[in-house]
């Protein structure tokens, strides 16, 4: 039993963290990971939102505020506490943002629990040329107007959401430096960037300080595709040289799930059905692939979606995992995945199937 008189600070007031370590590596029972070089902690497992927003209103998007509301509560429970954002989201409406804006002027305790990533140069706000790219004006502006929609007074990780070849390099990271030094932003990050792109900037950056250091970079793959042209090696530079790959559309959009290994199953409200890429009874892609995957998976008692998680998270130079999840359900079931820990040989097993798929299954 604590000695309530011991549970007293310095002042005479309770002290509501006694007792907690001085330093944790974990947040209800979710890992966290560094992110790239930096001193950042980020969880294994990050929620995506790219199809939350108001769908009522015809901005494409899928998950309304309410059920949004129910996910990020859940997902805070859980530890996930990565929420990755854009403007663009949702046809360049803005409506990402704002929905996680209205949560976090909901629950304001939870602003320092939240990391947030958004990213900017894709036209938005605007419709003239200066409303996108990556020039002085347009990063700033559009820094502006994501703070606006979130509520919030920084960014924890902003994203340049692709390379821009009508601006310069040391234009682009100048921006980042102010940005930085005014606490506007904490960390910089870029995405669907080639190595040959991610390289100019390293060339760069020594005439800056790490404040526009590249911590991460964010680009497709998943592990029936890994990645694809003209992205290839990106993983490999990032791990030789501290910044962590986050991976989007880890999961193929949903195609390394359970949902689509009955093909005669897959209906209306499947993702891949809605998007008109698979619809009942025809041969879905990667089939015989996800078929021996998925035997491991049953084997070993977990879903055919945790195991692609589980076995990312090993991968070099691998930052977090960040998935969408349309339910609190599926949000429970990819944050396990976060706290699993694959043996050798079942890392083995998987490495066997997916490099056999990558010589012999289009």
């Amino acid at each position: 039993m604590i000695n309530k008189q011991e549970n007293i600070d310095q002042n005479g007031r309770d002290n509501p963290f006694y007792g907690i370590p001085f330093s944790v590596d974990s947040f209800r029972n979710m890992p966290f990971r560094r992110l790239g070089f930096s001193g950042l902690k980020v969880p294994n497992i990050g929620l995506g939102t790219w199809k939350i927003g108001y769908p009522e209103k015809g901005d494409g998007s899928r998950i309304n505020e309410k059920k949004a509301f129910e996910i990020f509560d859940k997902a805070v429970d859980l530890g996930v506490t990565l929420w990755d954002t854009a403007n663009r989201y949702n046809n360049a409406s803005g409506n990402s943002e704002r929905v996680i804006g209205r949560w976090l002027k909901v629950n304001p305790r939870q602003r320092r629990n939240v990391i947030l990533a958004t990213k900017l140069a894709g036209t938005m706000d605007g419709v003239t040329p200066n409303h996108c790219g990556l020039s002085r004006a347009n990063i700033v502006e559009s820094v502006k107007a994501s703070l606006e929609r979130l509520q919030v007074s920084y960014i924890d990780l902003l994203y340049f959401h692709v390379f821009d070849n009508n601006t310069s390099v040391e234009e682009s990271l100048a921006s980042i430096e102010d940005l930085v030094r005014q606490g506007v932003i904490r960390y910089f990050g870029v995405s669907n960037f080639t190595e040959t792109q991610l390289r100019s900037y390293q060339q760069a950056v020594p005439g800056h300080s790490i404040r526009s250091r590249i911590a991460v970079v964010q680009n497709q793959f998943d592990l029936l595709d890994g990645e694809r042209p003209p992205y290839q090696g990106v993983l490999e530079f990032a791990a030789k040289n501290q910044m962590s790959f986050i991976a989007w559309s880890p999961l193929a959009k949903g195609l390394l799930s359970d949902r689509y290994l009955n093909t005669e199953n897959i209906k209306a409200g499947d993702r891949l059905f809605d998007e008109g890429k698979i619809k009942a009874g025809w041969p879905v892609p990667h089939h015989k692939t996800l078929l021996h995957l998925s035997t491991l998976s049953m084997r070993w008692g977990f879903t055919l979606t945790q195991l692609a998680i589980a076995y990312m998270l090993t991968l070099p130079g691998m930052g977090p995992i960040i998935t969408s999840s349309s339910n609190t359900r599926q949000l429970a079931e990819n944050a396990e995945a976060g706290r699993m820990v694959l043996a050798d040989d079942q890392k083995e097993q998987i490495t066997a199937i997916i490099t056999k798929h990558e010589h012999h299954e289009p």
